[in-house]
């Protein structure tokens, strides 16, 4: 059997990029039945049906070592998260939501603040602070101006990283100016409700042409939390772990309403920032609620 990565799946058809080159394949029925659906991303072997028309069926998925929902790609090391700093605004929240779910899959996180060209009131400065604080490298890039694009091709050269952020903010238009042969569709912010249309239909592992690969991945709106516990959340919130060991109740501290918390202690000494906790509590809510739902 072949061994390949599967590019891209649309339709039922998987793309599996191979040492023999690319070819189009079907699953076998018995991942149908074990409810298996092959990702994006994923390490196959395949069996090749017609050597001259470049087909073949996936025999074998080799395990995981990541695997994000949404987007739905496997076996990805960092993620690139794009929020722009203007058209449309910065939501810290949904940007949280997806840091979560990143540091669920132990993936290196980068966050890149795009359009800083447009800047006028120094707002990421603010972000820049809530995020470093936090543990994260924040890189402020405009592709107008050509503002630390060599900074983000540093981040993907031999790597396999999720490029991922809502709709509008600019990331097609970014690995376009990164690497000029993927020639990805653009699209413009709505002037009347300041969102972007989706121009990005599928996920997508794209090569570039200078080592690596980057997965352009459809904008989203809403990352559920259903797959994270009450009690794991705060793991997710890296910057915790420095202050929870002089928590009370260590372990099962949820940094809350208990007494004695280390965390709360350096909220309040401001060495975690108030937007961060305030998402934590948002999403802890969010969690309980949906508990009870189920």
């Amino acid at each position: 059997m072949l061994k390949g990565r599967i590019l891209k799946g649309i339709g039922g058809f998987y793309y599996v990029d191979t040492d023999e080159g690319i070819f189009e394949c079907k699953a076998r029925g018995i991942f149908r039945k074990k409810r298996i659906t092959p990702l994006v991303g994923d390490l196959v072997r395949i069996n090749i049906i017609k050597e001259d028309e470049k087909k073949g069926v996936i025999e074998k998925i080799e395990k995981r070592s990541s695997e994000l929902i949404r987007p739905p790609i496997a076996n990805i090391t960092k993620a690139i998260i794009v929020f722009s700093i203007k058209n449309p605004n910065p939501h810290l929240s949904l940007l949280d939501r997806f840091i979560v779910l990143a540091e669920k899959e132990g993936l290196e996180i980068v966050i890149a603040i795009s359009k800083i060209d447009l800047d006028e009131d120094n707002d990421f400065e603010k972000i820049k602070c809530i995020y470093e604080k936090a543990g994260y490298k924040v890189i402020p890039i405009s592709i107008k101006k050509d503002i630390n694009i060599e900074k983000i091709k540093e981040e993907l050269n031999d790597n396999t990283v999720v490029f991922a952020g809502p709709s509008g903010v600019g990331k097609s238009s970014l690995l376009n100016s990164i690497d000029s042969n993927l020639k990805l569709e653009t699209g413009s912010v709505s002037e009347k409700i300041k969102r972007g249309k989706h121009t990005t239909r599928h996920a997508e592992l794209l090569k570039l042409d200078f080592g690596g690969m980057v997965a352009d991945t459809p904008g989203f709106s809403s990352l559920n939390l259903d797959d994270i516990e009450e009690q794991e959340l705060k793991d997710y919130f890296i910057e915790f772990e420095n202050y929870s060991n002089d928590c009370k109740f260590y372990r099962n501290c949820l940094h809350e309403n208990e007494p004695n918390c280390g965390v709360k202690d350096a909220l309040e000494k401001d060495k975690i920032s108030k937007e961060r906790y305030k998402s934590y509590l948002q999403l802890l809510k969010e969690i309980r609620k949906n508990n009870r739902r189920y």
